[in-house]
């Protein structure tokens, strides 16, 4: 049966953020790591089990690489979700818009737009939920400017301008237009009426307020008969309620069960964000946790055994509790290392090592995985050959648990799983590393291996 919708995402996060939100609106949601070589039905009978889904969406590893390869990425995952039958396509990427002056938002839009021969698409950034809101085309992060908000020292992306009519200008050779709050408030007639003048004048792109839940559902109205939507989760948690409106989709009653968890329970962290640092600090408080330093990584592999060495004592324990091992820092700490090694080795070898921490460790037991960031999640799911995600319940906003066959089971154990959540650097609550294991208890009971 064909999907419903399929999505674009630009890196792992938020990928299983945009299918958290659709599961939670009763859509049952596959995550996809990278773009599958087979169809829906191959996929199913080579043990990629897409069968019975509503919607799939492809995670990408985009948002930083340079601008041909997010292009052609995400053109072949455009390409592929058409085969399947996709009625709407909707290409994710941060709430904060993670950017640089050439891209890659805009040039991936520009594409996917040509390619579905569209000439106009919507940006909704806003995540109400989680404090993202934009107004008058200016993007803010719980009451602060997104260039005041922490993401003006992102390592990779500064966000230093929170103008997203302007951010994207530089993007793309196209017209930026706004649909402003004013408009919106008036209904989705009026919104989509601003949508068709700006059409009529050419206007390709179009930033929309959205302040709160409900500006989102006027925007799901005035947008489900667009080929393509871009923007953050939020949109997405309102869509389902208009495709039911318009007979594309069934009622589910429950979309996100998964199976019992096992297994010893670790937080990898990488990500650098404000809040990641407060749940890190909140963590180490009551938990075992070994910092990564990327100098010392870079000098010698005794800091890297080091750090295995801790990892396995916690696990050796009689009864182990969560640990973490993380490469978080304080803005000043990362740009001494950045200015030691250099921006992209400095980030290289915290992703290296615990892409290689994650593998060697789930063979050793670890069944229960947190890894905090956008770079990090990509590099330890593309370290196990995670090939698809089930989506499951939600641990906060936008970070669901979700499921993968375990890397390390053999052949006689087919329904070994690996629970495993992947949270964006800003999201969660400060207790999220300490809260977030007894969630997926909560919500799956664990079994206990022999």
């Amino acid at each position: 049966m064909p999907i419903v919708l399929g999505g674009i995402a630009d890196d792992f996060t938020g990928a299983t953020d945009l299918a958290n939100n659709l599961v939670r609106a009763g859509m049952r949601t596959v995550q996809v790591i990278g773009v599958p070589q087979e169809t829906l039905q191959e996929g199913a009978a080579n043990g990629l089990d897409l069968t019975e889904v509503d919607a799939v969406v492809v995670a990408l590893k985009s948002r930083s690489c340079p601008v041909d390869q997010a292009i052609s990425e995400s053109l072949a995952a455009l390409e592929w979700l058409k085969v399947q039958g996709a009625r709407q396509l909707f290409f994710k990427y941060c709430s904060t818009f993670d950017s640089t002056p050439e891209g890659n938002i805009g040039p991936v839009a520009d594409a996917l737009l040509e390619a579905l021969d569209s000439t106009q698409t919507a940006f909704v950034p806003a995540f109400p939920v989680n404090g993202r809101s934009v107004y008058q085309g200016h993007l803010f992060v719980g009451d602060r400017l997104l260039n005041d908000s922490g993401m003006q020292h992102h390592p990779l992306n500064p966000m230093t301008d929170a103008d997203i009519v302007r951010v994207l200008s530089r993007q793309t050779p196209h017209g930026v237009g706004l649909l402003n709050h004013a408009t919106l408030s008036e209904g989705a007639q009026a919104a989509g009426e601003r949508l068709a003048t700006l059409k009529a004048q050419g206007v390709r792109h179009v930033v929309c307020d959205s302040l709160d839940e409900r500006d989102l559902e006027v925007l799901a109205e005035a947008l489900v008969d667009h080929a393509l939507v871009t923007g953050g989760s939020g949109l997405a948690q309102a869509l389902p309620a208009q495709y039911r409106r318009k007979g594309w989709l069934a009622q589910i009653d429950d979309a996100a069960v998964l199976a019992p968890a096992q297994g010893a329970a670790m937080v990898l962290s990488g990500s650098c964000s404000r809040m990641t640092l407060k749940q890190v600090a909140h963590f180490t408080q009551q938990h075992a946790a070994f910092a990564l330093d990327p100098v010392k990584l870079n000098a010698s592999d005794a800091h890297f055994e080091a750090a295995l060495d801790f990892a396995r004592e916690q696990l050796a324990a009689t009864d182990p509790r969560p640990f973490l091992i993380y490469a978080s820092a304080e803005p000043e700490s990362v740009k001494a290392a950045q200015a030691s090694l250099g921006v992209k080795q400095a980030g290289e070898l915290i992703e290296c090592a615990l892409a290689s921490l994650a593998s060697t460790l789930i063979a050793e037991g670890v069944g229960r995985l947190l890894v905090a960031g956008g770079e990090t999640s990509g590099a330890v799911v593309s370290a196990l050959d995670i090939r698809e995600l089930r989506i499951g319940g939600q641990i906060d906003p936008g970070v669901p648990w979700t499921q993968a066959p375990h890397p390390a089971a053999g052949p006689s154990q087919p329904e070994a799983m690996l629970s495993l959540t992947l949270k964006s650097g800003n999201f969660g609550g400060e207790d999220f590393f300490t809260r977030a294991f007894d969630v997926l208890d909560a919500m799956n009971p664990r079994e206990e291996t022999a």
